[in-house]
């Protein structure tokens, strides 16, 4: 069929689709565990595998100087995890603050968390060392399907004017699924305001470009309504206090919570989290036992709604807690230019003035109206999985079904589950596979642990060698020297 419609076939051992940092990770431990450039082929609309990251980031107020929220250890560019961020940045800048702060965290420092640039800086070295460019095929990938035989085809459409045909067939053994968050996800009302209104500048997505907003206040007095409790909302404030301080702004600040926690809050003495003025405090994105923990262990033994019920314990929107921004929202509090509120947004209309205006229900029952120039939305970065094209034809054509939270259904060795065809098998990593057996999958260490099962699955199933001890030593001696393999 795949001839017949005069698509020519590429024939490679490995595929993996998505190109970005879980790509990156698993073609990473695949390198290092010997298998050669010729093997591989990276499948992505991207030409850098930090770039959708880096976008993510600096729109939501993470650019390249600050720091990001990532433990020292976990480095994507860095198998072994040392050394880590902090010694490195400790030798970097000849000064023993990085070093003085991991030490002694988190109880009289805030968590030790790298700056974004040298996040960017070592993946760019990696990847020369790797020959990540020799692997990378530009394109958007259509589907994967099974083929007759076994293994599978990936049918990717390459940039107009790149190939004498419009669609090319990647036959291969082994696939792996690296896509990334499926897409942003709009809370209802702020879409219906968008799509009524056309107004994408005055309502915007915290994950979306909105540097206009931080100009526009820049300007002239006015008033943001920030939605969320988590990261970027941490961040989103941070920003708007910096502008406030560094410019002499008269910015007004409302703060929505749709949550808002008072204090410590949880099951029990063991899964409890601090919190405060709104927001769940917690130095990661989870508690640091999933990655190596017993709540790892634990999790890896559940199924069904016991599986489902422990992420829901352990889950939920948190942001770290660090003493210049609490300092800042103290100042704001005390000087009435920081309001906040716990309520749920009904609708979103246009004022009288011009301004939007936010018809909130309040926690007590009771409802408010609040006038903003602007709407900054940090409620969540993830759509459902199947807004994405791709993961949706697998759901469709490929016996993908979803896990116990409603994502991607994966073993313990990250295959999808259902799509084995022959001695071929696929695999899935990163966003769309939370709720498996591994918490903590959308992050830089939890990428790297998925990327060790998938590469010791591929060891056993004869792909690849496995990376013992001695091929260990030896290829991190290449790493800190910096020798391309």
């Amino acid at each position: 069929m795949v001839a017949a419609a005069g698509i020519p076939i590429v024939d490679v051992p490995f595929i993996t689709i998505g190109g970005g940092i879980g790509s990156f990770v698993t073609v990473d431990y695949l390198r290092i565990a010997g298998v050669p450039t010729e093997q591989i082929r990276i499948l992505s609309n991207i030409d850098t595998p930090w770039q959708t990251y880096e976008y993510l980031t600096r729109v939501s107020q993470i650019p390249r100087p600050e720091r990001i929220r990532s433990d020292s250890a976990s480095r994507p560019d860095n198998i072994w995890g040392f050394p880590s961020y902090a010694m490195e940045e400790t030798l970097r800048d000849k000064s023993l603050k990085a070093a003085w702060q991991v030490l002694v965290e988190p109880l009289f420092a805030d968590y030790y968390t790298p700056r974004a640039g040298m996040v960017f800086e070592n993946l760019e070295r990696e990847a020369k060392r790797i020959r990540w460019w020799e692997m990378l095929v530009k394109g958007q990938v259509r589907m994967v399907r099974r083929r007759h035989g076994g293994g599978y085809f990936t049918i990717l459409t390459p940039p107009d004017g790149a190939t004498a045909t419009k669609r090319i067939a990647y036959r291969s053994q082994y696939v792996h699924v690296g896509v990334g968050y499926p897409g942003l996800k709009f809370l209802p009302e702020l879409q219906d305001f968008r799509t009524k209104h056309q107004d994408f500048h005055h309502v915007v997505n915290a994950y979306e470009d909105h540097e206009h907003v931080y100009t526009f206040l820049r300007s002239r007095p006015g008033t943001v309504l920030v939605r969320g409790g988590g990261i970027v909302a941490s961040r989103v404030l941070q920003r708007l206090m910096d502008d406030r301080e560094r410019y002499g702004l008269q910015t007004q600040i409302v703060h929505l919570f749709r949550t808002y926690i008072r204090g410590s809050h949880g099951k029990g003495p063991w899964l409890r989290r601090k919190g405060g003025n709104g927001f769940a405090y917690q130095g990661f994105n989870y508690p640091k036992s999933v990655w190596g923990g017993q709540l790892k262990a634990r999790v890896r033994k559940l199924e069904g709604a016991d599986r489902a019920q422990a992420y829901k314990d352990m889950g939920g929107t948190n942001t770290p807690w660090r003493r210049r921004w609490q300092a800042q929202m103290n100042a704001g509090r005390a000087q009435n230019w920081y309001h906040t509120l716990e309520g749920t947004a009904e609708a979103v209309s246009v004022g009288p003035d011009g301004r939007t205006t936010s018809r909130v229900k309040l926690g007590n029952g009771q409802f408010t109206d609040i006038a903003a120039d602007f709407i900054i939305d940090c409620t969540g970065l993830e759509a459902d999985i199947r807004e994405h094209r791709l993961l949706a034809d697998l759901m469709d054509h490929s016996g993908v079904g979803r896990n116990p939270v409603g994502r991607l259904d994966v073993e313990r060795s990250f295959e999808l589950k259902g799509t084995a065809n022959g001695e071929g098998r696929m695999y899935a990593s990163g966003s769309p596979t939370l709720g498996g057996y591994f918490p903590g999958v959308d992050t830089f260490l939890g990428l790297q642990v998925a990327a060790q099962e998938i590469a010791d699955d591929l060891a056993r199933r004869g792909f690849a060698r496995r990376i013992g001890p001695a091929r260990s030593v030896s290829q991190w001696l290449k790493w800190a020297r910096n020798k391309q393999i």
